[in-house]
């Protein structure tokens, strides 16, 4: 028995609280955005599965055009593999025997390519896919600013790159960098100034490898708050912009970016107590919902503010005496982060003009390994 079915032509208010809903409308529509845009340049889109974590969104971004997706762990890697998708870049290092056997293991079964940025990484890799008999795709991690994981632009990059090249069984593709330092940054104009300087240290990378001799396929690199600025930089290949399919409170305000996708996703709460005039209670705490970002705030409802999140709570303060809600009402709350929120949920409700159309279970949720 589908234990999804009962909720199938329900309307989302009928849900049980708290629950994850998709305004599949809404997201569809930020899903042919984004095509559109990269229809108009030479960069292709790679979107990020580590923002949804579900195979089936991931096969509708590439029916709309990606050609694959990015995954942030092995995991994730693994759920949408093992649903069909081929061309699979973890943009990430995959440490450790164990690890490095399980990538091995997709390789036999997939085009996945690899973010690296060390010597015994690369000879790791290499020792444990020739004894497979599989082949690994490599990009270099350059750092350009983010200063997390990366080798430094130069000598360093060509360094690793005639490793890599030289080494059995691996595929040398080219440089990867994030400027994820960049993507929020609210203001347009500092936005493009500061990923534009980012992605210069990624181009120059690519250069001096290029004057060495060493061929660059594959260059790639941004997020949703730069998805315009790197994808217009003509030697950029692929773009990893994942967060644009649902949005959150987060990017609805970096401009340039918020006027172009809908928010498609919300916690549906219920009200569970209002204790006072001035204070309600819903049932939506920490565990459903991130704050990383700021606290989430309830949509479609004036004179609310979410102004606190303990484990199982929510407390709403309220300004204006008019507000009706009352224990078993239900309200929908816009998160602040949507990546780090969908990793607290089961499954999706995916909701058209009101209704239950579909449930989708997140199935790379919690995959951090």
């Amino acid at each position: 028995m589908n234990t999804n079915e009962p909720f199938i032509g329900m309307h989302k208010t009928e849900l049980d609280t708290p629950a994850l809903l998709i305004d599949l409308d809404k997201m569809e529509a930020n899903i042919e955005t984004m095509a559109s845009y990269f229809s108009t340049v030479n960069a292709d889109l790679r979107p990020h599965v580590k923002t949804h974590k579900t195979p089936i969104i991931s096969h509708k971004q590439i029916a709309a055009g990606a050609i694959g997706v990015t995954c942030a762990k092995l995991g994730e890697a693994e759920a949408v593999i093992h649903a069909g998708i081929r061309d699979v870049l973890i943009a990430n290092q995959v440490v450790g025997p164990h690890k490095i056997a399980r990538l091995i293991n997709l390789a036999k079964h997939s085009e996945i390519m690899v973010a690296v940025d060390n010597f015994e990484n690369v000879q790791a890799i290499s020792e444990a896919a020739a004894a497979k008999g599989a082949t690994v795709r490599m990009l270099i991690e350059v750092n350009i600013g983010m200063n997390r994981c990366g080798v430094e632009p130069g000598e360093p990059v060509l360094k690793l790159a005639e490793k890599v090249r030289q080494s059995p069984n691996l595929k040398f593709e080219g440089l990867m960098g994030y400027e994820g330092h960049t993507v929020t940054k609210r203001n347009q104009v500092e936005r493009d100034a500061a990923a534009r300087e980012a992605m210069q240290h990624l181009l120059d990378a690519k250069h001096y490898l290029e004057k060495q001799g060493v061929e660059v396929s594959i260059m790639s690199g941004g997020g949703t708050g730069t998805f315009n600025i790197t994808g217009s930089i003509p030697e950029m290949t692929e773009v990893q912009a994942g967060s644009y399919i649902f949005m959150d409170s987060t990017y609805g305000n970096v401009e340039g970016v918020g006027e172009q996708f809908d928010c498609s996703l919300s916690v549906l709460a219920t009200v569970v107590s209002r204790p006072s005039p001035n204070r309600v209670i819903v049932d939506t705490g920490l565990k459903v919902l991130a704050k990383e970002f700021g606290i989430p705030q309830p949509v479609g409802v004036n004179g609310v503010e979410l102004t606190g999140l303990s484990e199982e709570h929510g407390t709403i303060q309220v300004s204006d005496e008019n507000v009706s809600l009352k224990p078993g009402d239900k309200l929908e709350i816009l998160p602040s982060h949507c990546c780090t929120t969908v990793n607290l949920h089961d499954r999706y409700y995916g909701i058209r003009q009101g209704i239950v159309e579909s449930v989708w279970d997140i199935t790379a949720r919690g995959k951090a390994q």
